[in-house]
């Protein structure tokens, strides 16, 4: 080997060695929406493991996410203080101890437990993430935050898998049932919180550790600077309409659109493997700064879904879903790259678990809104008022980047 292919090799192995902290808040991150999302194809099993019913176990898993959204903010601003790498291996660590509750056998009250400390763990995550990526690779942060979500989207893809395969013929025949998939997770999220705290405790990945304790008057004051509070607009429109669409969309195109069942679910499915457009979109708000492709994809998504609602042949409503998917799925890692050059550095963690708190919790009243109105008006008059939302959304983040 000559001078000059060393010289390749070290460059090699400096490129793969700055990716550690992209590859390991991403397989986290994956990891914790697996853990989320193996919980519902799992009800089934529970309600003939524990003799519970329906409602029990959807306030448990209310709870499981009331939990997960209530540590957005906390989570930031602990990161803030201490600092990014300890929050993120404490968070894993507690949802690798809740999975791994459900191991043995066990009353119905520890599910309920395992499940608020899965919230608990995997709610600390992505607020923090987007912090630490942005400071690790602060030229290519929409990439990296593309990966990251890409990643999320997969776990949730996985995890449905994974119950199937231990619930069916060769899972059974190799002595697995659900409490393997616990385990099995579990013990990743120990290996992977270990890892984590040992490969970048010597990393700088925290601008803002050091600084002193940051009072919520702080916090709340970043509401009155008009170009945030105009921003988290954009952002509580979009969650809005994304998951109302995403709660009633196969029943919508099934019953509203006239789709047959099978074509309904095969679009639900491309709905979300569309996700792996979010590199692509990430890299662009790298280039063409984060601003200008929020505007985009929220453009592409209302398009998309206004396609979805005036539709005439099933062709164009599908490919208005895969439209309005391109875009949706466009904007979720865009939408952190510009929350960031909005906040101070010393806020960042908590300002974005804020901005994370508001945006799921409006995210959480849009199945509600849209199961009423479905039941009192029609498929179309719910779904018109999520167009409504993503719009207004759209609108306002042109006006930002004209008055940018």
């Amino acid at each position: 080997m000559g001078v000059r292919d060393s010289v390749r090799s070290l460059a090699d192995l400096d490129a793969l060695a700055d990716l550690d902290a992209l590859v390991l808040a991403a397989v986290v991150w994956f990891l914790a929406k697996f853990l989320r999302y193996a919980f519902p194809p799992l009800f089934p099993a529970f309600r003939d493991a524990y003799g519970v019913e329906n409602g029990e176990l959807g306030i448990a898993f209310t709870a499981m996410m009331l939990v997960y959204a209530a540590m957005q903010f906390p989570s930031g601003a602990l990161a803030d203080r201490f600092g990014r790498v300890p929050v993120v291996t404490v968070g894993a660590l507690v949802a690798a101890a809740g999975a791994l509750a459900l191991v043995p056998a066990s009353p119905f009250a520890v599910l309920v437990a395992a499940m608020v400390l899965v919230g608990a763990g995997t709610g600390v995550h992505k607020t923090v993430s987007v912090g630490l990526l942005s400071t690790v690779y602060p030229n290519r942060t929409g990439r990296a935050l593309g990966v990251l979500d890409t990643f999320g989207a997969f776990g949730g893809v996985a995890a449905p898998a994974a119950v199937v395969f231990v619930g069916g013929a060769a899972g059974l025949a190799a002595g697995l049932d659900w409490h393997t998939v616990f385990l099995a997770a579990g013990l990743a999220g120990v290996v992977l919180a270990a890892a984590f705290a040992v490969r970048l405790s010597d990393r700088k990945t925290d601008d803002a550790t050091g600084r002193g304790g940051v009072s919520l008057r702080e916090y709340g004051a970043l509401f009155r600077k008009p170009r945030f509070a105009a921003f988290v607009l954009v952002t509580v429109g979009f969650s809005f309409a994304y998951n109302g669409v995403v709660a009633f969309l196969p029943l919508y195109l099934t019953d509203a659109a006239g789709l047959g069942d099978a074509l309904a679910g095969a679009l639900y499915s491309g709905l979300f493997v569309v996700s792996l457009v979010q590199p692509a979109t990430g890299e662009l708000a790298d280039r063409l700064t984060p601003l200008r492709v929020v505007a985009g994809t929220l453009s592409v998504a209302s398009v998309g879904l206004a396609g979805v609602l005036v539709g005439a042949s099933p062709l164009l409503v599908g490919a208005s879903v895969l439209v309005f998917g391109l875009g949706s799925h466009g904007f979720r890692p865009v939408r952190g790259a510009y929350l960031l050059e909005l906040v101070p550095d010393e806020l960042a963690g908590g300002g974005l678990g804020v901005v994370r708190t508001v945006l799921m919790g409006a995210g959480a009243l849009a199945p509600a809104a849209v199961g009423l109105l479905t039941e009192y008006a029609t498929y179309r008059a719910a779904f018109t008022l999520l167009l409504v939302a993503l719009v207004v959304a759209a609108a306002v983040a042109l006006s930002l980047l004209a008055t940018e």
